[in-house]
C-alpha cells in the first residue's frame, strides 16, 4: 500500500489543473505540463486539493499511485516556482560563457565545447565557474545537468 500515494495534493493561488481524457494538465505563472495517467488511477479535483486514489490492489497499481503522485506534485510545484540546479567548475582553467542559447565550456581540452540549451532551460552564470541553471519541468532540469556533467567526468577520488 502506498503511503505516499494517499496524501492529498495541496494547491496553490494562481496553480489551474484539469485532467480530461487521462491526460493531467497544470498551469501556472511559470508555465504549462501535460502527464498522461495510468488507467488504474483515478484523480479527483477537490476545491484547494487533489486526491489520487487507485482502482484496483495490484502491486503495480500501488507503484502507480505513488509514481504519479509524485510526479504531478512536481508538476504543480514546478508551474508554480520552478526549480534550479546549481553547477559548479572546479579545475584549473574551468570556465563557461553563454551566448543567447549556448554554453561554452572550457574544460581543460584543447577546444572549448559548445552545449546548446533546451529551449525551456533558463541558464546564468556568476563569475566564470557557477552556472545556475533554472525550469519549471524538473525532468528536463535533471536531463540537461546530467548532459552537462557528462561533458566532464568529476574525478573519482575527490570529486572535482
Amino acid at each position: 500500500m502506498s503511503r505516499l500515494g494517499k496524501k492529498p495534493i495541496e494547491l496553490p493561488a494562481g496553480v489551474e489543473v484539469s485532467v480530461a481524457n487521462g491526460v493531467f494538465t497544470a498551469k501556472g505563472p511559470k508555465g504549462e505540463l501535460t502527464q498522461a495517467i495510468s488507467s488504474d488511477i483515478t484523480v479527483a479535483i477537490e476545491e484547494k486539493q487533489i486526491v489520487l486514489t487507485k482502482q484496483g490492489e495490484t502491486r503495480q497499481s500501488s507503484a502507480n499511485h505513488g509514481l504519479y503522485r509524485s510526479l504531478i506534485a512536481n508538476m504543480i510545484e514546478g508551474v508554480s516556482k520552478g526549480f534550479t540546479k546549481d553547477l559548479i567548475l572546479e579545475g584549473v582553467g574551468y570556465r563557461v560563457t553563454a551566448t543567447g542559447k549556448k554554453l561554452s565550456f572550457s574544460l581543460g581540452f584543447c577546444h572549448p565545447i559548445d552545449y546548446f540549451l533546451n529551449p525551456e532551460v533558463k541558464a546564468t552564470i556568476d563569475g566564470n565557474t557557477k552556472l545556475k541553471l533554472e525550469c519549471h519541468d524538473k525532468q528536463v532540469l535533471g536531463q540537461v545537468a546530467a548532459e552537462i556533467r557528462s561533458l566532464r567526468k568529476p574525478e573519482p577520488y575527490k570529486g572535482k
